[in-house]
């Protein structure tokens, strides 16, 4: 049996669309791997969806003057047509359904039968006025460990869990003028520390913890005894808690993560069209399939520690992610995108005003793989023109003089098709994975090319090569490779003799 991979973008809030944020980091990245990896022959799911239970739905119905069920509809609309105006193809996208509520509810209660969770008092902030214990999104205040201000649940800046109760100076979001007071409630709670050891294993031995800022989270959350996690919460808002000891309570929406990693994976599988036996059945060990996350820097805690916790709690009934590919904030006018005050461009927005290829290559370019980069609107033009629609036009214009014609290839060109190959696949493969150097590698080649003066005797190899680029760039001009029609099958050991020279599509500029 070969190893499946099993990619996994998390599923955003569905309070809104997606924008540029959430297409340059995970969703692009996960996209261009998973058509790299069947492009080289290799079984590969990929699932995303949205999450309605967060209680960032609830605030931003609110504030929008709507309910929440009609928000999360709409939102529900909007990103599944975002990704597909970007060219992002998931496989599944989950939703709010009776299957995924039942996969939740299998999970944490067979967590509970095995004796993994414990009712402990726990601190909330208490609202007196509405008479609510508030959580996440309803709760804003300093975080303990690096005192950035923000909401409750994690912390954007340093991904430290972030406990309602251990805010600095905690305060309603939506009534921010009235005090709060500390109440206990009983909650059933995942001890985290009693899997520590066991989780600094797994991250010492898989390399699970790839970009460098996650493997510092990861090593300073794991050198410090970890907290208790709780999987319910004293709210009514999410999936109902299955469980006699905590009446009227719900389930943690950030401890549905690998419930719902679980069931995006076998969602994904069927559609393509394989049969499960159980909806849990492709993350046993036995199974073979490695998860692989894409996902934000923020998203550390909830899968890689919580999540990784829970399924080393079920006795090793589930295989561990493989790895997770993480991203920092992209940037707009180097400021961080918000919702809330409108700074922020829309995925739909991008796909309006430039050609889906150029947006994806400008967005590659500048991925924010390893510290927080920046879009501008002003620098789409050098970064796409420059280094793409203006080289690639110059090569089609001369590959068009020998259009239809059957050339010769040459040795040296098939020795050099390889190295280009090659030099893509060091950005694509999992270990070294970039979307940013294989955005650099497509220009460095481009260049290459648009600097060859061809003759007669080198038009064949030149063909050829302008065909292997293409072909290895596929994964990012997903629209210029079919229009061209070069195939995206990638295979090591080229043995091409002859080419018959196609002629190559322009690129449109668009209009930014």
């Amino acid at each position: 049996m070969s190893t499946r991979t099993a990619v996994i973008s998390p599923a955003p809030t569905a309070n809104g669309d997606l924008h540029l944020g959430h297409l340059a980091g995970p969703f692009l990245a996960a996209d261009v791997f998973t058509r790299y990896q069947r492009a080289t022959g290799r079984e590969t799911v990929f699932g995303t969806g949205a999450q309605d239970t967060s209680t960032f739905v609830v605030t931003t119905a609110r504030r929008l003057g709507t309910t929440p069920a009609e928000l999360v509809a709409d939102s529900m609309v909007r990103i599944e047509s975002t990704l597909a105006a970007m060219g992002i193809a998931v496989d599944a996208f989950t939703r709010d359904e009776e299957r995924f509520t039942k996969a939740v509810l299998t999970f944490v209660s067979r967590l509970q039968d095995e004796g993994k969770l414990v009712l402990k008092p726990t601190p909330f902030p208490y609202l007196p006025s509405t008479g609510q214990y508030l959580v996440d999104g309803f709760v804003k205040g300093g975080c303990p460990h690096c005192l950035a201000e923000g909401c409750a649940g994690l912390c954007e800046s340093c991904g430290h869990p972030l406990a309602a109760g251990d805010l600095v100076d905690p305060r309603s979001t939506e009534h921010p003028e009235e005090a709060v007071e500390l109440r206990e409630v009983p909650v059933l709670v995942l001890p985290l520390e009693e899997y520590r050891e066991r989780l600094r294993e797994y991250f010492a031995d898989s390399g699970a913890a790839q970009r460098p800022h996650m493997a510092q989270a990861v090593e300073e959350m794991l050198a410090r005894p970890l907290p208790d996690y709780p999987i319910t919460y004293p709210i009514s808002w999410g999936i109902p808690a299955p469980f006699a000891e905590t009446p009227g309570q719900s389930v943690n929406p950030n401890a549905e993560t690998m419930a719902w990693s679980i069931y995006t994976t076998v969602l994904s599988a069927e559609a393509r069209g394989e049969v499960v036996s159980a909806d849990d059945e492709l993350w046993w060990p036995e199974s073979d399939t490695r998860a692989v996350y894409f996902c934000g820097f923020d998203n550390t805690f909830p899968f890689a520690i919580a999540g990784a916790s829970m399924l080393l709690a079920l006795h090793d009934r589930y295989a561990l992610p493989a790895r997770f590919i993480t991203n920092e904030f992209y940037e707009l006018e180097h400021s961080k995108f918000s919702t809330s005050r409108g700074h922020l461009v829309w995925g739909r927005e991008l796909a309006e005003r430039l050609p889906r290829d150029l947006g994806r290559y400008h967005l590659a370019a500048t991925s924010p793989e390893h510290q927080r980069t920046n879009f501008s609107w002003s620098a789409v033009p050098a970064v796409t023109g420059a280094r793409l629609v203006e080289p690639w036009n110059r090569i089609a214009a001369k590959s068009a003089r020998w259009a239809g014609q059957t050339l010769p290839v040459s040795a040296a060109s098939r020795e050099a098709a390889d190295r280009i190959t090659e030099r893509f696949a060091a950005s694509y493969e999992l270990d070294t994975f970039s979307l940013g150097r294989a955005a650099e590698t497509l220009a460095d080649q481009l260049a290459r090319l648009d600097r060859w003066e061809v003759t007669d005797a080198t038009a064949g190899d030149f063909a050829h090569q302008a065909e292997t680029v293409l072909r290895n760039a596929a994964p990012i001009l997903i629209d210029l490779a079919e229009r061209a029609g070069v195939g995206t099958r990638l295979a090591p050991g080229d043995t091409t003799t002859e080419i018959t020279v196609r002629a190559l599509p322009p690129l449109d500029g668009g209009a930014v």
